[in-house]
């Protein structure tokens, strides 16, 4: 292409055949001089048609541009490929300038990201907030405290009103250049480096700004990223807040052992005055502290607390605080302390009201106390009656509450102290044939009466073939008489003629919020899990025939006219409520909880999970819903206990004493024997009742007699065993203290 065009050039182009030169003229690129053409500008005349050359024509210009053009055209252009951003020489051909351009963009892009990021999780307000929940004392009923949890704080100080010589002691020992720095101190964190990498004694590098920034937005971690945390917000709190607003946040916040925080606190825990009137002394130890709370707490290490004093008198000397006379006259403070630690940090009921509690305290330093629904005489009952339970190795639980949800006792094991484990409100286990309750409800529901009839008879088809405890079958059972006797059989049948969303939806209605698979028969039989607590609950809405019943610790305001309208509950129309709470009372009185039954109207239901790994008694009397459950916590079998047995005898001795029952009701003849059934709820041999105080005698089959009676209304229980007679006197009712 290049040699054509300098052949061009060298050639030109020829003229049109109406102009083509004589021989092999051609016209050059450039006009020779002496050119007829006018170079002088005075001269040349736009509209005066050019002079011709004796040899040539005028150019074709047109036509030479258009040459040019396409000569432009047949040009080769240069190399051009454009690289992708992942290839390396993507970034090699870059520039100095265009490195350093996108680096600061991305710094300051960081900068604002981080300012926006403690904006949102790290708010000024937070260094203003107690850093530990306060203490809270939780009250019976009846005032009786019962529980107290939480830390000893107290409320924030005012830095004007301290007296110099508490600050400076702090300032001397914690951070000496508080006033001179940024938050971070340059000489300080060089000490601390270097003492660690020299092996000298440990210093720490943290100012008070840092340690602020540390208790109260971040965790105690030793990582290298909470300490560049650290500093980051060391730096924002400089930036916002005074130092003097700094120090007094830091005052109010510090840890200074024994569960106590804050000056005000710490000085009237070892002290017993306000942060106001401290000695110097006094002070001096209170800074000492600060470093290992723990480790120089002097009410319990109180040489540990001099040794440390010490330090900080020559801290304050170093620092022009103290001169050596003073700080050798400084005597060593006398502890005061006049704390009492009288009460359980927790017990099973405290455990499960704490939260709520806290809820209802609010925020705040100082100690607050709030009143729950516990009752301590009932809790006493249950305290002891648990404790007569021959258990063996078994654990219990046990829910009494009213039946508006007011939870007045709670166990929820054997013993608190080795297991904090609630199993009354934490453990989710199989309620057996307690379950069957919402069946017959939604039995109800559908139209279905008491004296209907049911087959009862064994089930040979399908693969869900459930059986009756002994295998005995009848034709056919009346519905009061399947709940009574607890018939497996009637119940699947009757759990697959109502559809099994009816009694799901029946036991949502109920309160049961726990899983529970659809189209599984054998929930019928109460194989899917509950916790005791919600089971409770859902008996407390058929005796209140109101419907759900929430369990709660803390009394709560009567509903006005309206909020009651716009919550109505749920209940049941007074013939079908009749009709579930005659079946509650006939399982009882001559079901399978016949060993529960009381002197006063009771209504219940036992329950027996598979293989008797769950044994439970869940009913109702007075003013009292009450459920009982024991069973291993490695979910293996229970040796010869069953729903209608011990639960059952538990639930009576509870009762028995909680609502004083003392008169007898007749026991009704039962309406049908026909079809006799073994139920899979009810022990081989029942308690025999002895006269109309509610004595009973009761033969436990390979074990001894025991009979209960009553002296005074005091329980009392005579063993006759092949260890002898035994003789278990019961305690007194006054002993109000309420345990778990």
């Amino acid at each position: 292409m290049v040699a054509r065009f300098l052949s061009f050039l060298k050639n030109g182009r020829r003229a049109s055949p109406e102009t083509e030169p004589r021989g092999n003229d051609y016209y050059s690129v450039q006009e020779p001089y002496g050119s007829a053409w006018a170079d002088d500008d005075d001269d040349f005349d736009l509209h005066e048609a050019p002079r011709a050359t004796p040899r040539a024509t005028r150019p074709d210009f047109d036509a030479w541009d258009e040459r040019l053009d396409q000569i432009d055209g047949q040009v080769v252009a240069p190399d051009r490929t454009r690289h992708r951003w992942w290839q390396p020489r993507y970034w090699r051909q870059r520039r100095k300038r265009w490195w350093i351009a996108r680096i600061v963009a991305a710094l300051l892009l960081s900068f604002f990201l981080i300012v926006a990021w403690l904006a949102v999780t790290a708010p000024l307000s937070k260094s203003l907030e107690p850093i530990a929940p306060p203490q809270i004392t939780l009250l019976a009923a009846d005032g009786t405290p019962i529980a107290r949890n939480g830390a000893i704080m107290g409320e924030p100080v005012d830095l004007q009103k301290l007296p110099d010589h508490v600050t400076e002691a702090f300032l001397a020992i914690e951070d000496r250049r508080f006033f001179d720095h940024w938050g971070v101190d340059p000489r300080g964190l060089g000490r601390a480096v270097w003492a660690r990498v020299s092996g000298g004694p440990m210093q720490g590098g943290s100012t008070i700004t840092q340690q602020l920034a540390k208790f109260t937005f971040l965790t105690p971690d030793q990582t290298l990223s909470r300490k560049a945390r650290e500093m980051l917000i060391a730096f924002w709190l400089e930036a916002w807040l005074t130092k003097e607003e700094i120090l007094e946040r830091y005052l109010s916040n510090a840890y200074f052992g024994d569960n106590v925080y804050g000056l005000r606190a710490a000085s009237l825990h070892y002290f017993y005055r306000h942060p106001e009137n401290l000695k110097p002394e006094q002070a001096a130890m209170l800074a000492g502290l600060v470093q290992a709370p723990s480790r120089f707490a002097p009410t319990r290490h109180y040489d540990r607390a001099k040794n440390r004093m010490v330090m900080v008198k020559n801290a304050m000397v170093a620092a022009g605080y103290l001169t050596e006379n003073e700080a050798r006259a400084m005597p060593f403070p006398k502890v005061d302390s006049r704390t009492i630690r009288d009460l359980p940090t927790g017990t099973y009921f405290a455990d499960w009201a704490l939260p709520e509690a806290r809820d209802l305290a609010g925020g705040g330093y100082s100690s607050q106390q709030v009143t729950t629904t516990l009752d301590s005489r009932l809790q006493n009952i249950a305290g002891r009656v648990v404790k007569n339970a021959r258990l063996g190795d078994a654990q219990i639980a046990l829910v009494a509450m009213r039946k508006n949800g007011e939870v007045v006792a709670m166990i929820g094991g054997k013993d608190y102290s080795k297991s904090t484990f609630n199993r009354a409100t934490q453990a989710k286990r199989q309620p057996g044939s307690t379950f069957k309750l919402f069946v017959w409800l939604a039995a109800l529901d559908a139209g279905m009466e008491p004296d209907d009839l049911i087959d009862n008879s064994a089930i040979e088809a399908g693969s869900y073939r459930p059986k009756n405890a002994g295998e005995r079958y009848s034709a056919n059972i009346t519905l009061e008489d399947a709940f009574a006797r607890s018939s497996n059989v009637a119940a699947v049948r009757l759990f697959n003629q109502l559809g099994d969303e009816a009694v799901r939806e029946k036991a949502r209605e109920y309160g049961i919020s726990s899983p529970m698979p659809a189209g599984d028969p054998s929930v019928a039989l109460g194989t899917s899990t509950v916790t005791l607590l919600e089971l409770t609950a859902a008996y407390a809405g058929v005796a209140a025939n109101s419907y759900p019943i929430e369990p709660h610790a803390f009394p709560r305001e009567e509903q006005g006219w309206f909020d009651w309208l716009w919550n109505m509950p749920g209940s049941m129309s007074s013939s079908s409520h009749a009709d579930m709470e005659q079946m509650l009372r006939t399982a009882v009185n001559r079901g399978t909880g016949r060993a529960a039954v009381l002197s006063v109207p009771n209504f219940g239901k036992t329950g027996t999970s598979q293989n008797n790994r769950d044994a439970l008694f869940v009913g109702y009397a007075g003013d009292l819903v009450v459920g009982v459950w024991i069973g291993n916590d490695d979910n293996s079998p229970l040796a010869g206990v069953s729903g209608g047995g011990l639960p059952a005898r538990i639930w009576r001795d509870f009762m028995r004493q909680a609502i004083g029952a003392t008169v007898v009701e007749a026991v009704p003849t039962p309406t049908n024997p026909e079809g006799p059934v073994q139920p899979l709820d009810v022990p081989n041999l029942e308690d025999i009742p002895l006269d109309d105080n509610g004595s009973r005698l009761r033969i436990d089959e390979g074990e001894g007699v025991t009979i209960s009676t009553q002296v005074e209304g005091v329980p009392l229980e005579i063993r006759l065993d092949d260890n002898g007679l035994v003789v278990n006197p019961g305690r007194s009712e006054d002993d109000r203290a309420p345990r778990n």
